[in-house]
């Protein structure tokens, strides 16, 4: 049987080669005598030896800013080796022409090679060892420059002031409540945060509780005081009522390690503020403090 140059391979048995992960990873190309003729296989080019898959990693990876095509390209890359673009988009279930793009991203972020050889161009993936020092010494120069950005950013001479407007506006300052690495001491109205926001027990106070973040709270006795309060152990808090009658707050104020945040449910739309500051964070936890000896949790005041 003749075989055309176009259709020649050379085969080696496996026999002869020795049980190396090297070696297994390099056979490119396997064939079998079917039917009286010869026949091929696609190329099977640098099979990993890996039990676990390195896609595996995904999301790791993605955590260098790296979407998902790009983290998949990236391990695409480092598990084939040095490879043309048709085995990395096969590799990474991405078509070609998107390989190519996203191949041009990962060069430009120094984490993706380029060669050409005899016209044939092909991919291989940077070290990861080399990535990984390079992000630990931006980390360090970026810390080494932190005392000059908290001066840009006025921490040292000046509050820092936020503001929010609307219903995500104020659901993102009780997101950043749940960063709190102290109690949370907190003025509230129950009843004004749940009439705008009706799943505030289950979105809010839920996490807040499984993140083990303590919360003690004065608010109006009213019916909604009540049954908030009834229900504090569950909650993870402990919340003081006071006189409705002299005592109605419309607004929510939680102070929580140098920060005063402030909403303000009057308002349309509704409105709200994280102030941050040790000294104002300091003062309003000393007036909370006073508030709270003032304050019973069956919403009579406390007489000295």
């Amino acid at each position: 049987m003749r075989l055309s140059k176009q259709n020649f391979v050379r085969a080696t048995l496996l026999s002869d080669i020795p049980t190396t992960s090297h070696n297994l990873t390099a056979i490119s190309a396997t064939c079998f005598l079917a039917t009286g003729s010869l026949r091929f296989l696609s190329p099977l080019s640098k099979l990993s030896t890996t039990k676990t898959s390195l896609m595996n990693h995904l999301d790791i990876v993605k955590n260098l800013g790296l979407t998902e095509k790009e983290a998949r390209v990236y391990l695409s890359c480092l598990e084939l080796g040095s490879s043309a673009v048709s085995e990395i988009a096969r590799r990474a279930r991405i078509n070609r022409v998107t390989t190519y793009d996203v191949l041009e991203k990962l060069m430009q972020r120094g984490m993706v090679n380029a060669t050409t050889q005899e016209g044939t161009r092909s991919y291989d993936a940077t070290d990861p060892a080399a990535i990984a020092a390079d992000i630990t010494q931006r980390a360090r120069d970026f810390k080494s420059i932190l005392p000059d950005l908290k001066r840009l950013r006025g921490d040292a001479i000046h509050p820092r002031i936020r503001y929010f407007e609307g219903l995500e506006g104020m659901k993102a300052i009780y997101e950043d409540t749940l960063r709190a690495k102290t109690e949370i001491l907190n003025y509230c109205n129950s009843g004004e945060v749940r009439h705008y926001w009706p799943s505030y027990d289950e979105e809010y106070v839920r996490k807040r509780a499984k993140k083990k973040i303590f919360l003690r709270g004065i608010a109006p006795h009213d019916k909604h005081g009540i049954s908030v309060h009834e229900q504090d152990k569950a909650a993870h808090r402990e919340i003081r009522l006071v006189p409705n009658d002299q005592f109605l707050f419309s607004n929510e104020i939680n102070i929580y390690d140098d920060k005063v945040s402030i909403i303000s449910f009057k308002d349309q739309p509704i409105i709200g503020m994280i102030i941050e500051s040790h000294a104002i964070a300091d003062t309003q936890r000393a007036i909370f403090k006073m508030a709270w000896e003032f304050a019973d949790g069956n919403g009579k005041n406390r007489r000295a």
